[in-house]
């Protein structure tokens, strides 16, 4: 029994984090220099218990803004606020504190009763208390238990695609001694089976074992986290440096190193990233619910924007899951008959009623289903049956003449024919051909009867034609590949159906036909302890046929091994458990409980991280700056009211108008670091620049004509305080772009928010007069000269963050460092890795596999470094050989004049 996890707990657990963890050090140890420390004036200490007011206070709005951002959305075409919005999204952000329900719904769909053998006789008891061994009844309608071995009785047949199990579109027939797995259908006949496995060892429960047991921690997850252990961090390494320096070198005071401290923790944490990005998901979640996905884990929105990998099944996903007749393919063997008068006779010798798929395929060939019985009168109707394969109908036509026509196997109805001999070898021909494309082949033939009896054997059969069978692409998926291919996603199709069907339907819809049987991936064996060592192929193959629950499995897990983004798409319980691994699962419509249960379900830009980590930077070395060597305290209320302000613009992201990227968003860890490192030490030293030119010179004065705020310590934190506030918050505009920040107009809201902002702030360094924040007015025109000073030192930032891309991408170090051997400190100047990388090329050439970056694997074990630079080097002297054999046969070939052309495509060396 499934535990449901209680919807307060995973609340809760939104605050049990790393970035949660230091700001609530934070808030203890404003509590604690309210309530202690050295303090002469009683009047600072209750300053402090305001400052702890405004802290909690600040907590609660990210809080609240999390869930009301929507309502507090503007409409400036005079409309009110959109409440479906506001409560859709409220919704959402509850929904997604629900654990997930996957493994329960696979459960669900277990029969609940069943007919069991007990005591001697039969019993109608729960499935659940099957044991293998016991002795059930399966009869038409019945949802079969548990997998079990078919005694003596009549064949059954059985519907594996109903729940997608085997990805097959057909009813399959099963006999005596054969398998039927629980979960899938009897469609036709009864029989008694014995029980071989129950629950978890079923081929059902394996699915329902995967998903349960898979747990992943989301790739945006991790992104985050990362993000957040690199501010807290730098963070920490700067409270480090500074209490080195002040208490022990500089002997500062307890409170004002405390103060220090508390500037870094408030100011470097980007408190609001985590909200930001939460109602960002939540609104791109409701606006997926309207064009009809549902999304069930909102963090997989923007995995979807970074997925690199589509995964899909076949039956029911890229395919109706529905058999169809391909006109262009049917062959005609009568020449007194067209391709319409073949499909004729093969619906006349459908059911109209309780058809099958086949009989369903046929009969929709036609305009009007009613033409099956058109203008003719039923007579006797033989329905179809595991001896004879085929179906037969012998009607009277208008004319008042018997004919019997018939559709089957093409065996069975070849032999019924007299030309059997004539026409034997290019009937097989075009099966075999069919077969090749994965196409099923149903022949028809027709006969009179003179006798103008049921019972009458008639006259000779005649051969009509083959139709081909095949389950059809949907109306949408070659095109959705083709829009997937442009944006650069590699789609895969993994099927539990034929290997040929899998060709022909990734050849249908462009998705190319290099596919490969399940037996690729395990080898001979497969040994549970061992990973497949099948890594290459998984990524160059275009899919897979013929694959089970855990090998869908194991392919996600290998594509993300690989370091892809990989989505899954499916409908079946089959499908499950990689829907749970992949990063973002897609349940497509009609898909079973388990599917939907298992499956996740545009966008958020990485400059949102490029500007947490600037800020944080910007942060730790500027005031770690001042701290140090001017030994200046910025006030910690201030830091907190810039953290307000710019949460409270950067919360507005979520409804930006931005660019989507043309292909798949990937997080560049070391971009957004190195990015938001060097934007935040620049932004550091402006601020420091900035400082130093009102206290130590007279630049400002004598430039600009304004009072000197040197001596006065209180103005001198008003004007650092405006300062940092419009360049950390214009700062938004460069990041959020990947071009020039003053070519891509931000969204309207995003705007408005700025500019209140902005306009709070500098009201207060104008105006206010805060006594235990130690601020006062500096006046319009100071205020006018900081507006100045930021906007020179901005137009920079765009430039700083295309040069640092651009040293990222390689250009601008290959030519200075790879490409001169002088500057390596490599062994004999990197003489090694040249000649792994010839190796590497010689491989492909000679059409050998690409060694494996990684290191050789034994037995799902690393190999030891000195049987890897072992193989190395015999991989390096084989291959040299190799080459100079290959040079020695072309110079022969040269010398005696023959063709290399030919020579090469009968031998290669």
């Amino acid at each position: 029994m499934l535990l449901q996890e209680n919807k307060i707990l995973k609340f809760l657990s939104f605050m049990w984090n790393p970035l949660s963890w230091v700001m609530e050090a934070a808030a203890l140890m404003a509590i604690i220099l309210a309530n202690g420390g050295v303090s002469r004036e009683q009047n600072h200490c209750s300053s402090k218990y305001y400052m702890l007011v405004f802290f909690i206070q600040y907590l609660l709005f990210s809080l609240y803004f999390h869930f009301l951002i929507p309502y507090f959305e503007i409409n400036f075409q005079g409309e009110g606020p959109d409440w479906q919005d506001f409560i859709g999204i409220i919704c959402l952000l509850v929904i997604n504190s629900t654990i997930s329900n996957a493994a329960a719904a696979l459960m669900a769909r277990l029969a609940p009763k069943t007919k069991v053998l007990r005591d001697g006789q039969w019993q109608e008891q729960d499935a659940a208390i099957l044991v293998p061994g016991d002795i059930i009844s399966i009869k038409l309608g019945d949802i079969i238990p548990a997998d079990a071995r078919l005694l003596e009785g009549d064949p059954l047949k059985i519907d594996q695609a109903s729940l997608s199990l085997t990805g097959e579109s057909l009813p399959v027939t099963k006999r005596t001694g054969d398998e039927v797995f629980s979960g899938s259908t009897c469609k036709h006949g009864e029989i008694e089976a014995v029980v071989i496995a129950t629950g978890v060892h079923s081929f059902f429960g394996k699915a329902a074992y995967l998903v349960d047991s898979t747990e992943v921690v989301g790739h945006f997850q991790k992104v985050l986290t990362s993000i957040g252990n690199f501010c807290i961090c730098s963070i920490a390494i700067g409270m480090v440096f500074e209490i080195i320096i002040m208490f022990p070198v500089e002997h500062r005071s307890y409170r004002d190193g405390i103060n220090n401290l508390l500037v870094l923790l408030i100011g470097g944490i980007p408190i609001a990233m985590p909200t930001v990005l939460s109602v960002t998901l939540a609104i791109g979640s409701h606006r997926l619910s309207q064009q009809g996905a549902i999304t069930k884990r909102m963090t997989a929105i923007e995995e979807m924007a970074g997925m690199d990998v589509l995964c899909s099944d076949k039956t029911g996903t890229l395919t109706l899951n529905r058999l169809t007749v391909d006109p262009s393919l049917i062959e005609v063997f009568n020449g007194n008959m067209d391709k319409d008068t073949v499909v004729l006779l093969a619906a006349r010798a459908a059911r109209v009623e309780n058809q099958d798929a086949i009989d369903a395929a046929i009969v929709n060939m036609l305009a009007d289903p009613k033409e099956a019985r058109a203008n003719i009168t039923e007579v006797h109707f033989l329905p179809f049956n595991p001896v004879d394969k085929r179906t037969a109908i012998t009607y009277i036509d208008s004319d008042g003449n018997f004919y019997r026509a018939s559709k089957g196997a093409p065996e069975q109805i070849l032999d019924l024919c007299q030309e059997k001999g004539e026409i034997a070898k290019k009937v097989h021909t075009i099966i075999d051909k069919f077969a090749e494309r994965g196409l099923r082949s149903l022949a028809v033939a027709y006969q009179e009867i003179p006798e103008k009896s049921k019972d009458s054997p008639g006259g000779p059969w005649t051969f009509c034609g083959l139709l081909p069978l095949f389950d059809p692409p949907r109306h949408d998926s070659a095109e959705t590949i083709r829009r997937a291919l442009n944006l650069g996603v590699c789609v895969k199709m993994i099927t539990g159906d034929q290997l040929a069907i899998a060709k022909e339907t990734g050849r249908r819809l462009g998705m190319g036909t290099n596919m490969y049987p399940s037996s690729s991936l395990l080898g001979r064996e497969k040994d549970e302890n061992e990973a497949l060592p099948v890594d290459e192929l998984v990524e160059k193959a275009d899919g897979f046929a013929g694959v089970y629950p855990e090998h869908k499995y194991e392919i996600v897990k290998i594509l993300q091994e690989k370091k892809h983004v990989v989505g899954m798409t499916g409908d079946g319980v089959n499908d499950a458990p990689a829907l749970k691994k992949a990063d973002i699962g897609i349940a497509v419509s009609d898909a079973t409980d388990a599917a939907r249960g298992a499956a996740d379900l545009v966008l958020t830009e990485p400059g949102l991280s490029i500007y947490a980590v600037s800020i944080t930077i910007r942060i730790v070395l500027g005031f770690t700056l001042l701290a140090l060597i001017w030994k200046y305290d910025f006030p910690p209320f201030m830091v907190l009211i810039i953290a307000i302000l710019n949460d409270g613009t950067i919360m507005t992201i979520s409804k930006d108008r931005v660019k989507p990227s043309p292909t798949p968003d990937s997080w560049k860890l070391p971009e957004i670091f190195a990015t938001g490192v060097v934007i935040g030490t620049y932004l550091a030293l402006v601020t420091v620049l900035f400082y130093w030119a009102i206290v130590e010179t007279t630049f400002f004065e004598t430039h600009f004509n304004v009072t000197s705020l040197s001596s006065d310590s209180e103005k001198v934190s008003s004007a650092v305080y405006l300062q940092v506030s419009i360049i950390s918050q214009a700062l938004i505009f460069v990041t959020r772009s990947r071009g020039w920040s003053f070519l891509e107009r931000p969204g309207t809201l995003l705007m408005c928010a700025f500019v209140i902002a902005q306009l709070v702030a500098t009201l207060i360094a104008v105006y206010a007069y805060i006594s235990f924040a130690k601020i006062s007015g500096i006046g319009w025109r100071w205020a006018g000269v900081i507006w100045l000073y930021s906007l020179i030192f901005y137009i920079p930032l765009d430039i700083i963050k295309f040069t640092v891309r651009y040293a990222l991408s390689g250009d601008a170090w290959n030519l200075l460092f790879e490409r001169k051997t002088a500057f390596t400190s490599k062994k004999d100047y990197g003489k090694e890795d040249r000649a792994a990388k010839w190796v590497l090329s010689q491989r492909s050439l000679q059409g050998l596999h690409l060694m494996s970056g990684g290191g050789l694997e034994v037995n799902g074990r690393r190999s030891s470094l000195i049987a890897e630079q072992a193989k190395r080097r015999a991989e390096i002297a084989r291959l040299g050989e190799l080459h100079t054999l290959r040079g020695h046969i072309e110079s022969v070939v040269r010398l005696k004049n023959l063709d290399r052309n030919v020579i090469q495509a009968a031998h290669t060396v």
